[in-house]
């Protein structure tokens, strides 16, 4: 039989994976499976041989306060999937977990094909990586095209295989009545995945919310949360003095919410790419410690954190980062977008626009699939 070892380091990561090998096991039913993932992967039968979140890490100093834990982590997960003895490592996404262990797993077992899904961001920052890559990748799979020329100019195999956020996918119908009062109008918020975003942004959400029902009356707000962070974000929201909040995980009614929502305020990350996709207007947050955010600053290469932005080389999208990324300024933004209803149609054209370059016509997890199961 063979055998398949899937290697994620975050929820974003977890959940694209889960996709894909749902996709795969339609296809090809004689195949034993392993992985380091979280709560998707594990909804379709794949258990992890531990807990996501022991490697989840965000930003520079977090990742250095814990760099013995994280070598320990990679140790342990080389040593597994060598006993395990998969045919494929599938790799997706958080590089600096994902390419360390790929790239020790190569070294020791040279006949394990290393797949990649989601190329790191060479385009942002450190490109010199990819020299290092072709050593012990065997395929690249990308979200983007215009990455190609980064891959082919080391000639590492690659395949612009798509964005899987930006699929339609269809949906069971979920009936929102007994969640949320018909004349209320929904703004959806995504704090974030990991729970060091959520721990910095949920303050500054609730004061944000609260600076809305001064003006307002007519708002509901819908925390889109991971199964893990539900609890935490609704003990917090619980203890403020509003009740015009709910927490939700499941994903059809997430998908079901974001369809009928008005606005969206969205930490920065590729979830804003499935809110683009949904046709709903938005703002992006994000906020990380000074220290990390200088470091970042210096390496980085690109004006703006949304993907949007970037391909357009202007701010189509708000952005309130660092400083910015308070109260005051979220309830600013979000009150004048919301009261200029121009601004927000041109948004979405924008966003239209860029959306039809980047899509394929297939299914991207299908694609993806595909390409494993060739290499099979």
């Amino acid at each position: 039989m063979k055998k398949i070892f899937i290697l994620t380091g975050e929820p974003s990561g977890d959940k694209l994976a889960s996709t894909v090998i749902s996709k795969l096991k339609q296809t090809n039913t004689k195949v034993e499976y392993s992985c380091v993932g979280g709560h998707y992967l594990e909804s379709i039968g794949i258990k992890s041989i531990f807990r996501l979140n022991q490697i989840t890490y965000i930003g520079f100093t977090s990742v250095l306060l814990n760099i013995f834990k994280i070598r320990k982590k990679i140790n342990q997960t080389v040593e597994e999937i060598i006993k395990f003895n998969p045919d494929i490592l599938f790799s997706v996404d958080s590089p600096d977990f994902t390419l360390r262990v790929a790239e020790k797993v190569k070294k020791i077992n040279n006949n394990i094909k290393t797949i990649h899904y989601v190329a790191p961001q060479v385009w942002i920052w450190r490109e010199g990586r990819v020299k290092n890559f072709k050593k012990f990748i065997d395929h690249m799979l990308l979200l983007f095209n215009f990455e190609k020329k980064y891959f082919d100019k080391e000639n590492i195999p690659n395949t612009f295989v798509g964005h899987p956020l930006l699929e339609i996918n269809k949906r069971s119908k979920v009936d929102l009545s007994s969640l949320i009062d018909k004349d209320k109008k929904i703004i959806s918020i995504f704090p974030g995945s990991r729970v060091s975003e959520v721990n910095v942004l949920l303050p500054i959400l609730c004061d944000f919310i609260i600076l809305m029902n001064k003006k307002f009356n007519n708002y509901i707000f819908i925390f889109h949360a991971t199964t893990r962070n539900k609890e935490t974000i609704f003990d917090f929201l619980k203890k403020r003095s509003f009740n015009n909040f709910q927490v939700i995980s499941d994903e059809d009614i997430k998908f079901q919410i974001l369809k009928n929502s008005v606005f969206a305020v969205v930490k920065s990350g590729t979830i804003s790419l499935e809110i683009c996709n949904a046709n709903i207007p938005s703002i992006i947050i994000y906020k990380i410690n000074m220290i990390n955010y200088m470091i970042m600053k210096f390496l980085v290469k690109v004006k703006f954190a949304n993907i949007i932005n970037i391909i357009n080389n202007k701010e189509i999208i708000p952005e309130l980062l660092q400083d910015e990324c308070n109260a005051k300024e979220i309830y600013n933004s979000v009150n004048y977008l919301l009261n200029q209803p121009n601004l927000l149609t041109m948004q979405l054209e924008d966003i239209s626009k860029t959306l039809k370059n980047i899509k394929l016509k297939t299914s991207s997890s299908e694609k993806v699939a595909n390409i494993l199961s060739e290499y099979l």
